[in-house]
């Protein structure tokens, strides 16, 4: 199924914390961290991101148990192939790589937007409308300039994608500690009230926010991806991803309250850049705010190359499998990268821009229904190991065992739900009509690959054990 190229471990402590810490924090903080105030409050929000926070980290738990086990790239792919078989791991799989997918694609998306920030008006010449959004050509042309760069810093190798994510988090980390050291000097307690807000209750708003929470963290899942690239004991693997997530609720509580404890509640625009708003207060200046943007630019940058990385091993490891043409399995054989999976990525990422802002958001909502179908399908696959093959070594064990996989199974549930009808986040018909084509286009793929390769190619998955 695959040339004689292999991956090569190379990703250290450091590239690894980098690649899911970028992953999760993204963008959205600076868009929505004004929203989250004025719709649950300071406290409301912070208690929000704290309490969705810790129940990620319950599905991390197992993915932490699991990464550890099977360090193969594919992550999910592996997993539920061995706990739950051959169909239902063809499923998980295309179902993250839709959710890796649409996150690139949307940060293609969000550069320019960014850009009109930093520079306002330098959008021109008009194209054509699509949902309502006017699509400019300048606008297209800077999205697709970053688009090829970063196809072309994933495909040329991991080390340099590795390097740019640790520098590109770096920024983001030292302003974010500027923001938050020069909020507490600055701020005042009284800005905090009211602590707690929302309609018809205060305890609404805080579940007004909790619903997004989840969507927020998406980013932790390409360490298992990326794991026959990280250099590593294995059952570091499991701890690193585990602190990742914890160092993002840490991130999403500073930058909520350091934006709270220096804008008042009156004084937060929910439709606007809060948090830059906050940090031009706190240093008196408007080069703070900006630098804020650019740390903002940085999410984007974090966010697009972890899941460049992340969905190509995926697209990957079902070729390799059997579950896809097996073109899609070829490693370059000087960068050893999985580089037609990185260029078909790549293709939907240029492409995106085209179609405007409007059809990017659909992308990312069914996209993100996509990545909880797989955190459900590792929590069975967690439980199901746990229970069929007690034995099998676990370098990272998780403490509560099958307890802590029916939380994870029954959160995953409850997280699957929010993108239901009657639910306040549900999928728009559009957005269905997308999640529906992307599943019908990959089974009749799977059924293909399936009367081409057969069973045999996917029988060794998830037989890796500790070194």
């Amino acid at each position: 199924m695959t040339d004689t190229a292999r991956f090569v471990r190379v990703l250290a402590r450091k590239d690894v914390l980098a690649l899911a810490f970028g992953a999760m924090i993204g963008w959205g903080w600076v868009v929505m961290t004004g929203h989250w105030i004025t719709t649950a409050g300071s406290l409301g929000a912070v208690a929000a991101f704290v309490l969705g926070g810790l129940a990620i980290v319950c599905v991390g738990l197992t993915y932490a148990e699991l990464a550890a086990a099977m360090p193969e790239a594919g992550g999910e792919h592996v997993y539920s192939y061995r706990g739950l078989g051959h169909f239902a791991s063809f499923i998980c799989t295309w179902s993250i790589v839709l959710g890796y997918m649409t996150v690139v694609a949307f940060e293609a998306v969000a550069l320019p937007t960014v850009i009109e920030n930093l520079a306002p008006g330098y959008d021109v010449g008009h194209l054509w409308t699509v949902a309502g959004f006017d699509v400019k050509a300048t606008w297209v042309a800077v999205a697709v300039a970053g688009s090829l760069t970063m196809m072309g810093i994933n495909y040329v190798g991991v080390r340099t994608a590795a390097l740019v994510q640790k520098l590109v988090t770096l920024l983001i980390a030292v302003v974010g500690v500027m923001f938050f050291t020069g909020a507490l000097f600055s701020g005042s307690q009284d800005n905090l009230l009211p602590l707690f807000t929302g309609e018809p209750s205060m305890a609404a708003g805080a579940l007004s926010v909790l619903i997004m929470v989840p969507f927020m963290f998406v980013g932790f899942d390409v360490i298992p991806q990326a794991a026959e690239e990280i250099d590593l004991p294995h059952r570091d693997i499991g701890r690193l991803l585990i602190v990742s997530v914890l160092l993002a609720v840490v991130w999403y509580a500073a930058m909520i309250f350091g934006t709270a404890y220096v804008l008042s509640a009156a004084g937060i625009d929910p439709d606007g850049l809060a948090v830059p708003q906050a940090m031009a207060a706190a240093f008196g200046a408007s080069w703070a705010g900006k630098l804020m943007v650019l740390a903002g630019m940085a999410g984007i940058v974090t966010s697009w190359n972890a899941f460049y990385i992340g969905g190509s091993r995926a697209i990957y490891a079902l070729a390799r499998a059997g579950m896809l043409p097996a073109v899609f399995a070829r490693l370059h054989p000087k960068h050893r990268t999985p580089y037609v999976a990185i260029l078909a990525i790549g293709l939907v990422s240029t492409i995106a821009p085209f179609f405007g802002r409007s059809t990017a958001v659909w992308l990312v909502d069914a996209g993100g229904l996509g990545i909880v179908i797989a955190y459900l399908f590792v929590a069975a696959s967690f439980v199901v190991l746990r229970l069929r093959e007690p034995d099998m070594p676990r370098p990272f064990r998780t403490r509560g065992g099958i307890t802590l996989g029916v939380i994870a199974i029954v959160l995953s549930i409850a997280i699957v739900g929010l993108y239901l009808p009657m639910s306040p986040s549900a999928l728009k018909p559009v957005e269905w009509l997308l999640f529906a084509v992307w599943m019908g286009v990959g089974l009749a793929l799977y059924v293909w690959a399936r009367a081409r390769y057969g069973l045999e190619p996917a029988r060794q998955l998830g037989q890796s054990t500790q070194h």
